[in-house]
């Protein structure tokens, strides 16, 4: 049986196209930190391991592609340096990193556990990602959902 989805095309594809920001393993370790509130260089380097020039290169495109901001910082008698803030765009990616750590919470923590928790700030409850349809049903199964072409998808052409 000839799958549906190969009757439309794939080049406009949305998630291609947020693999290449984000698709790199230190580019998440990166929004990570700045999650966490680790917002400057030698911080994220010394607690991540992350080589100067990798950091160097993944804030620049993450700033390029508008998901950080560079703000401008002085520690007295210091010289003039910038700490990196999420963007609008940045933070709308909190759902992203969320799914990504409840994966790897279930599937990869060590036997004592994961290392990270995030917890509603208001009851200290452990928040977690979940998916709805636009009428508010729980979608828990990926077999519930059913793949079809979005408004921007291209017929192909045999």
């Amino acid at each position: 049986m000839r799958p549906a989805a190969l009757d439309w095309s794939v080049e406009n594809c949305t998630i291609a196209r947020a693999m290449e920001i984000l698709g790199e393993r230190w580019t998440l370790v990166v929004l990570r930190e700045v999650f966490t509130g680790v917002r400057r260089f030698d911080d994220m380097r010394v607690r991540t391991g992350i080589p100067r020039q990798v950091l160097t290169n993944r804030l620049a495109s993450l700033v390029e592609q508008g998901l950080l901001s560079r703000e401008p910082y002085r520690e007295p008698g210091s010289r003039l340096r910038h700490e990196y803030r999420l963007t609008e765009k940045g933070l709308d990616l909190w759902p992203v990193l969320v799914a990504v750590l409840g994966w790897g919470d279930r599937y990869l923590a060590d036997a004592e556990g994961p290392p990270l928790s995030v917890r509603h700030r208001d009851c200290g409850a452990e928040v977690r990602a979940e998916l709805r349809c636009a009428d508010g049903h729980d979608v828990s199964r990926s077999r519930d959902v059913v793949p079809s072409p979005g408004p921007g998808a291209r017929r192909r052409t045999p």
